[in-house]
Order: structure tokens, then C-alpha cells, then sequence
């Protein structure tokens, strides 16, 4: 019995695999913010760590010349998704909308997307991987949804067409 138990642990297929875990010794440098200023607007976000441990995503949208959005992306090795179904992110944002991005190759011009409300309070979202639509510069793209093998950037982005503050933090990222 114990060798049945066992063999089915090593063929049964992985339930979760972790993309980044918060914590206060976490290595950030390779989440890069990028604001609209790249297009000439002036909205500023920041990343960083809190004391707590958790990743801080923070700053001002300002719709001031054409602008309107903040973003933090992290690129890392490739990694096998085609075994898992969703995203899994625990949370806690401000009651605002924000933008979950995944890219299959950190050099595509798009993003696959999909939009989450936070609640003010910690929250586990989950993304089913099938749902992501490809998007550029916030248009929908006429192509299928998310369904390649591989990933190698995620992302967070807000945009809600008004000037705010805004304040997101998160604990863990995972495939499930």
C-alpha cells in the first residue's frame, strides 16, 4: 500500500507552483515599473517592499498629457504552464480595478489580459488561464485567448480612465 500511495505522488500532476513569494528578504530588482510617461504622460507609480514583507505597488495615475496608467512587470525564465490552469494572487488592493498581464515572450508587443476589483481587504484571486484575452495598448486583439505552453513576464496595471492614487499589495503569485 505504502508503494501504491507513493507512485501515485510521483505521477500525479503538480498541484500549485509558486511564481514569487513575497517576503522581507525577497530580491525585487527585477520588478521594473513602467508609467505612461514613456508616451508622454505623467502618471508615477512605485514598487517596493513594505516592512511586513509584502509587495507594494503604489503611486498617482494622472490623465494629464494623454496619460492614464501605471504598471509593474516582472520577467524571470520561462516556465512551463501548459500543466496548470490558472493564476493564483493573494492580495490586498483599495477597492479599485487593476489589470493582471501575462506574456508568453517578454519581447511580444502584447499582452494577454484580464481585469479584477479589489475589495480593500486580502483577497486569493484566481485567473483562469484560458479566460486572458491578448490586448495592445488597451485594445482587444481579433486572436485567441491564452493558451500557449510557456510564459516568461507577468504584470500588474491600472487604468481606469480617471486620475487616483493608488495602493496595491501582494503576498504570493502561484500557478494552480
Amino acid at each position: 500500500m505504502k508503494y501504491l500511495i507513493y507512485m501515485m505522488i510521483l505521477i500525479a500532476p503538480m498541484r500549485s507552483m509558486l511564481i514569487f513569494d513575497f517576503t522581507n528578504q525577497s530580491n525585487i530588482q527585477d520588478w521594473q515599473v513602467i508609467d505612461d510617461g514613456v508616451m508622454g504622460g505623467k502618471s508615477s507609480g512605485t514598487f517596493k517592499l513594505n516592512d511586513e514583507g509584502f509587495g507594494v505597488f503604489s503611486g498617482l495615475v494622472s490623465l494629464e498629457n494623454n496619460g492614464g496608467f501605471s504598471s509593474v512587470r516582472y520577467r524571470f525564465e520561462k516556465i512551463k504552464v501548459n500543466e496548470y490552469q490558472k493564476i493564483s494572487i493573494k492580495l490586498r488592493g483599495d477597492g479599485k480595478s487593476y489589470q493582471f498581464r501575462i506574456k508568453t515572450n517578454s519581447g511580444d508587443n502584447y499582452s494577454y489580459i484580464t481585469t479584477f476589483s479589489t475589495s480593500g481587504e486580502w483577497q486569493e484571486i484566481e485567473i483562469p488561464l484560458k479566460d486572458m484575452y491578448p490586448s495592445f495598448r488597451g485594445r482587444k486583439l481579433d486572436q485567441p485567448h491564452f493558451s500557449a505552453n510557456y510564459m516568461e513576464e507577468i504584470g500588474f496595471l491600472i487604468g481606469n480612465k480617471k486620475a487616483e492614487k493608488f495602493k496595491l499589495l501582494i503576498d504570493k503569485i502561484a500557478l494552480k
